[in-house]
C-alpha cells in the first residue's frame, strides 16, 4: 500500500515558505503603521497589499527553495559506491589543487573571491572524504547539514524582515539602490550598522529564535534519519526516494521557479499606483533588492522618452544660447574678474528644515542661524537628488542627475568639464577635502581624475585626529585640517578653490563629548548641532587668517536628511539650504526665487566677474535671460521642477506631470487635467543632452 503522506521536499518547502509568509505579513503590518498619518489606504487598497504581498513573498520562497532542493536531491547512498565515490573524491581533490596553486578565472576576477572557492571547496573534499571512507557517519552528517541549512533559512527570513524594518525607518522605502549602493563598501557600513544598532543582542536574539524555529519545526520527528536501500532518504514520513520521484520533484520545482520569476516581474504592474507607499508596502524587500541590482545603470536612451538629438539639442541651444550638442556658451564679463579664494563647505544631509530660516525651533544650528542673515541666502533651492554623490555630482559637473549611477561612481569619468577645470584655467589651486577614506562613494577616483587634489584621512597625522568613527575623521579635525592646508595655499601666492565634505551628520551621529549640549550618538538632531559647531568654529578661526577678506565661503548641503515620502520626488525632502558669506564683498540679502544645486557654482563664477567657456547645464541666476527652475531626482524618476509644476520622467518611457501646491515649505502635488507638452520637451532634450555629455 502506497504512503500518501507528504514527503520530505514538500514538507521542507511547506515549513519554511509558511515561516516566509508569517514574517512577510508581520513587517507589512508593522511598516503600516510607520506610514504619515496623512496617508490614506482603503479597504481595496489594503487588501491588495496584503494579498499581492503573500503572493510576492511565496514567489521569493520557491527561489530560494533551490539550495535547500539541491541538498535534499543529492542524498543518496549511491554515490559512495565503487567507483562512483572515488571519481567524485578525485575531481574533488583535483579542483581544490587547480583552484590553490595555479591562476583560475577566480584569481582574475580578484578581491576574496579565490579564497571562498578555496574553502568552498575544501569542505566539500573533506566532508565527502569523510563519509566516503567511514559510512557509519553519514546518516548523523546528513541530518546535521540539514538542520544547519533549515536554520540558515529561518535566520534569513528573520533577518530580511529585521532588516526592511530598519531601512524603511531610515528611508522611508523598501530595499532600493542604496542598498545595493552601500554593500559595496562592506567596512563602512558594517562600521555604521555596528556604532548605530544594538546589532549584538540583535542578532544573537536572531540566531537564538533561528535554533528555536529548527528545533520547533523539527523536534516531533526526525527530518533526516537514515538510508533504506541504495537511494533511499527516510525522511518524515520514510517515503523511498527513487530516482524517478527525484526527476518528478526536480520537474515540478523547475516549473514552480521559473512561473515564480514570471509572477514577480508581472506584479511590478500593481506597484505603479500613484500611492507609492502602497506599492512598497505590496513589495517583496528580497525582489526589490534584484531589481535595484540589476537597474543600478539605466540607459536615458533605452528606457526614458527620448527626442529626435537634432531637435533635443535645438532646444538645449535655445534655452542657453548656446552652440553644439556639448551645450557650449561664452561667458563673459565686462569687469575684471576678481579671483577671490572659494571654499565651499558641502555639509553632510543638512536639511533646509534644520534651519531657523525655514522654521526649525529646536536651535540646533545656531552658527548657521546667525551666518544666514549676514550673507547670500536661497529660500527656495532644491538638490538635484538624496545622495552625497549627486549633490558632489551637481556642484562640480553643473549637469541633471544622470539616471541610475550618478556620473560620480561610473567608469570613464575622468577629465570632464567642471567647476575644478574651469578655475585652475583661471589659475586657481583645486582641493577636495574629506575627513574619511576617499575610495568610498569613488570620490578619489572622480576628483583626482578631475584635476582635483585630494586630502582625504589617510593624508592625516595621528595629531591632527582627535575623533573618528567609522565614516571619518570628525568635522572638527577635518575643518582644522583644512584651516592648515588652506594657510599653505595662501602663502604660495595662488588663489584657492577648496571644495570639502563633511560626515558627522551621519548615523551614527557620533562626535567629541563635551562640544554641544546633546549628548554623542543619541539623534539627527546631534549630528547636526555638531556639524554646525564645528562649521562656526572654522568661520572664527578663518578670520584670523590672512585669506579670510579675501575669501568667498559657500555652505551648501549635498541632499537633505531624509527622502522618504508619499510621492515619487516628495519637493520637501529636496529642499536645502545655501549661505554665500563674504563680508564686504556679497552684501546680505534673501533669493526668493526657485534655484537649482547645479547653479550654484555659475553663480559664483558670475559674482567673481569670471569670463569662460561653459557646458555648464547650471546658470548663474543674476543674469538677465535666467529662468526659474530646478531639477530634482531619484535613480529612476527625472523631475524637471518649475515655479507651477513638476514633471517626471521614468522607465518604460513613463511621463508623469503635476501641479505645484505650496503651504509654506509644504507641497501637494495633484495630477495636472491637462499635460503641458512644451515643458515635457524641455525635461527631455535636458536629460537626454545634459547626461549624455
Amino acid at each position: 500500500m502506497k504512503n500518501k503522506n507528504i514527503g520530505i521536499f514538500e514538507l521542507t518547502f511547506c515549513k519554511l515558505a509558511g515561516m516566509s509568509l508569517a514574517v512577510g505579513l508581520v513587517v507589512r503590518v508593522v511598516l503600516l503603521f510607520l506610514v504619515p498619518s496623512e496617508v490614506a489606504f482603503g479597504f481595496a487598497n489594503l487588501l491588495k497589499i496584503f494579498l499581492l504581498g503573500a503572493v510576492n513573498d511565496l514567489a521569493i520562497s520557491v527561489l530560494s527553495f533551490v539550495f535547500m532542493w539541491l541538498y535534499l536531491s543529492q542524498l543518496s547512498e549511491r554515490k559512495y559506491k565503487k567507483p562512483t565515490g572515488y571519481i567524485i573524491f578525485g575531481l574533488c581533490v583535483a579542483g581544490l589543487v587547480y583552484v590553490s596553486f595555479f591562476n583560475t578565472i577566480f584569481h582574475e576576477y580578484g578581491s576574496v573571491v579565490p579564497d571562498i572557492v578555496i574553502g568552498l571547496l575544501l569542505y566539500v573534499t573533506v566532508s565527502f572524504g569523510l563519509r566516503l571512507f567511514i559510512p557509519s557517519i553519514r546518516a548523523r552528517w546528513s541530518r546535521v547539514v540539514y538542520y544547519i541549512l533549515f536554520a540558515i533559512y529561518m535566520a534569513t527570513v528573520l533577518f530580511n524582515g529585521i532588516g526592511a524594518y530598519f531601512f524603511w525607518d531610515e528611508f522611508g522605502v523598501r530595499y532600493n539602490f542604496i542598498a545595493v549602493d552601500y554593500l559595496i563598501y562592506t567596512n563602512e557600513v558594517v562600521g555604521n550598522i555596528m556604532e548605530s544598532y544594538p546589532i549584538i543582542p540583535l542578532l544573537t536574539a536572531l540566531f537564538i529564535t533561528a535554533g528555536l524555529l529548527t528545533w520547533l519545526f523539527n523536534s516531533y520527528q526526525l527530518a533526516v534519519t537514515s538510508y533504506q536501500n541504495s537511494s533511499v532518504i527516510a525522511g518524515l514520513t520514510r517515503n523511498p526516494l527513487t530516482w524517478k520521484r527525484k526527476v518528478v520533484v526536480a520537474g515540478v520545482y523547475v516549473a514552480a521557479f521559473f512561473a515564480s520569476c514570471g509572477v514577480l516581474k508581472f506584479n511590478e504592474n500593481f506597484q505603479k499606483s500613484d500611492n507609492v507607499y502602497a506599492n512598497e508596502l505590496q513589495a517583496n524587500s528580497v525582489y526589490k533588492f534584484y531589481t535595484a541590482f540589476m537597474n543600478s545603470e539605466l540607459s536615458f536612451y533605452d528606457f526614458y522618452i527620448t527626442l529626435p538629438e537634432e531637435e533635443a539639442a535645438a532646444i538645449v541651444n535655445g534655452i542657453y544660447g548656446s552652440q553644439g550638442a556639448d551645450n557650449r556658451q561664452n561667458i563673459t564679463s565686462a569687469l575684471p574678474a576678481s579671483k577671490k579664494n572659494i571654499v565651499l563647505i558641502m555639509v553632510e544631509s543638512l536639511s533646509a528644515s534644520f534651519l531657523a530660516r525655514y522654521g526649525n525651533t529646536e536651535n540646533i544650528t545656531p552658527n548657521l542661524n546667525k551666518l544666514i542673515d549676514k550673507g547670500l541666502s536661497f529660500d527656495n533651492l532644491f538638490a538635484t537628488g538624496t545622495r552625497t554623490v549627486r549633490g558632489l555630482e551637481a556642484i562640480t559637473l553643473c549637469l541633471p542627475p544622470s539616471s541610475g549611477e550618478s556620473i560620480v561612481k561610473q567608469p570613464n569619468n575622468a577629465n570632464l568639464f567642471s567647476t575644478g577645470s574651469v578655475l585652475r584655467e583661471q589659475g586657481y589651486t583645486v582641493q577636495f577635502f574629506y575627513g574619511g577614506d576617499g575610495y568610498f562613494d569613488n570620490m578619489k577616483t572622480f576628483f583626482s581624475g578631475n584635476g582635483y587634489e585630494v586630502i582625504d584621512k589617510p593624508q592625516f597625522e595621528k595629531s591632527e585626529i582627535t575623533f573618528s568613527n567609522i565614516w571619518g575623521v570628525c568635522d572638527e579635525d577635518l575643518l582644522n585640517k583644512v584651516t592648515h592646508e588652506l594657510r599653505k595655499d595662501h602663502e604660495a601666492g595662488k588663489p584657492f578653490f577648496a571644495h570639502i565634505m563633511t560626515t558627522s551628520n551621519h548615523r551614527p551621529y557620533t562626535y567629541p563629548e563635551g562640544k554641544i549640549d546633546i549628548p554623542t550618538n543619541k539623534s539627527r538632531a546631534g549630528g547636526v548641532k555638531y556639524t554646525d559647531y564645528a562649521i562656526g568654529k572654522f568661520i572664527d578661526d578663518a578670520q584670523k587668517e590672512a585669506w579670510f577678506d579675501n575669501t568667498v565661503f559657500v555652505i551648501i548641503a549635498d541632499h537633505c536628511a531624509s527622502s522618504a515620502g508619499a510621492t515619487e520626488i516628495p519637493l520637501d525632502k529636496y529642499q536645502i539650504p545655501c549661505i554665500i558669506y563674504a563680508p564686504g564683498f556679497v552684501a546680505p540679502k534673501r533669493e526668493a526665487r526657485l534655484v537649482s544645486q547645479i547653479d550654484i557654482m555659475p553663480t559664483i563664477l558670475g559674482l567673481l566677474n569670471m569670463s569662460y567657456t561653459s557646458k555648464f547645464y547650471g546658470r548663474d541666476i543674476y543674469t538677465p535671460d535666467y529662468q526659474e527652475r530646478a531639477v530634482v531626482a531619484t535613480y529612476q524618476n527625472l523631475g524637471y521642477f518649475e515655479p507651477e509644476q513638476l514633471t517626471i520622467l521614468s522607465p518604460v518611457r513613463r511621463v508623469e506631470q503635476f501641479k505645484i501646491v505650496r503651504d509654506g515649505f509644504k507641497f501637494d502635488l495633484p495630477a495636472v487635467e491637462t499635460v503641458d507638452s512644451v515643458a515635457v520637451k524641455t525635461a527631455v532634450a535636458l536629460y537626454q543632452i545634459g547626461t549624455k555629455h
